[in-house]
């Protein structure tokens, strides 16, 4: 639950402000944990029958045809974007790492970086399914609450810079209205979990004494605390320290102590290579069920290896050309985020439960309906605008 993107929050709330960051920090919080439970209720409401996929639910709200045109999309969108960023974060953070610890050493690309940490992926995609990295992703938990500790941590010890400012960086306004809109998205990135979380509802069992709703909320509610944990310091404090000369990611703008700094960039390293599997695995079933179903493909070891190699080759190559994480984030986080985990929830449960017009629930439905196709509109463009800005001055395949 705990993405890569708490590692931007600073940097996003240097270009929100503290008065419009808080607030969007904590409604954030308080809507995706209504979404969440939704998904987590709707998972068993047929009797008998289990919503496995975020796609078998759409079906079941939309109808067979409509509901896989709108979600399918979108959750691809979802889980090819995030595996991108997290072939930049990993790159970039092996290469603070190398920096950190070897500061008179020679500098190597950032393209080489990502290279290395694309190489992992093409051994670990060829694990068969989600319960064979568990042990990774339990590594992967560990490692995101102590970097976000070590993030806040290491800002408190550093002290308020001098000179610090908490105004807009962005010299004109409509650079200071864009760089809040890519903001949002870097916020609502920071919220992913709901993509993958029937496919891990699916893994508990169910009877209809004990259905899995009851631990997979008790789940969601660790969960969600240990978010509130990480997330909220890790913001507040990030951006309190450095203003609004933070990085967009806070783990770059820290320098000492050498030996945490570099131990917190490994630790993202391990998170991520753990997330990358987690948000691939879906891609890869879609993949192989298109090739054998639709396209008759046999099913053997070799189209696995194919295939896999194919996608992990397909991400790296992008990481490689976009390598900027800030803007990524705020592209992604709008454009793909915001339906799945802000507004899809709330419209599939419009349209299977029905609630009363002007109830409490219709209410609370509309309004987070209406916050997420704001945020799907406008941070994209804020996002796509920053990449613009980035690649001026950068050199592709240098």
């Amino acid at each position: 639950m705990v993405g890569a993107g708490v590692l931007s929050l600073p940097y996003a709330m240097s270009e929100l402000g503290w008065g419009p960051g808080v607030t969007v920090l904590i409604l954030s919080w308080i809507i995706t944990l209504y979404t969440l439970w939704q998904m987590v209720e709707m998972h068993e409401m047929v009797p008998g029958r289990r919503f496995d996929r975020y796609h078998e639910l759409g079906q079941y709200a939309f109808g067979e045809k409509l509901g896989l045109y709108i979600v399918v999309p979108q959750q691809l969108i979802v889980e090819v974007g995030v595996c991108i960023v997290y072939m930049v974060t990993g790159g970039k953070s092996l290469k603070k790492f190398h920096d950190t610890v070897c500061s008179t050493c020679k500098d190597i690309k950032l393209t080489y970086f990502i290279m290395i940490f694309a190489s992992v992926h093409f051994v670990l995609s060829h694990l068969p399914n989600f319960n064979s990295i568990s042990g990774v992703s339990l590594a992967a938990a560990v490692m995101s609450l102590s970097y976000s500790t070590i993030a806040w941590g290491a800002s408190v010890d550093k002290g308020v810079q001098q000179d610090v400012q908490y105004g807009y960086k962005a010299k004109t306004t409509a650079g200071t209205v864009f760089n809040f809109f890519s903001a949002l998205g870097d916020v609502a990135f920071a919220y992913a979990g709901h993509n993958v979380v029937l496919e891990i509802q699916a893994t508990i069992p169910s009877t209809p004494e004990k259905p899995s709703k009851g631990p997979m909320w008790r789940g969601v509610i660790v969960a969600y605390i240990v978010v509130a944990l990480c997330y909220f310091p890790v913001a507040l404090v990030g951006y309190w320290m450095f203003g609004n000369s933070v990085q967009d990611n806070i783990l770059i703008s820290l320098e000492k102590p050498a030996w945490l700094i570099a131990m917190a960039n490994m630790f993202v390293v391990v998170h991520v290579i753990g997330s990358y599997q987690i948000y691939a695995m879906p891609v890869f079933d879609m993949m192989e069920t298109v090739l054998v179903k639709k396209l008759n493909f046999k099913p053997s070891t070799t189209l696995r290896f194919i295939v896999r190699n194919l996608y992990v080759a397909f991400t790296m190559f992008i990481g490689i050309t976009f390598p900027f994480f800030g803007g990524l984030l705020g592209f992604f986080g709008g454009f793909a985020f915001a339906p799945t985990t802000y507004f899809l929830p709330c419209i599939m449960w419009l349209a299977i439960y029905k609630p009363r017009k002007f109830s409490l629930s219709w209410w609370t439905n509309w309004i987070c309906i209406v916050f997420g196709l704001m945020l799907m509109i406008l941070s994209p463009i804020g996002g796509l605008r920053q990449i613009i800005l980035q690649a001026k001055d950068y050199e592709f395949y240098s």
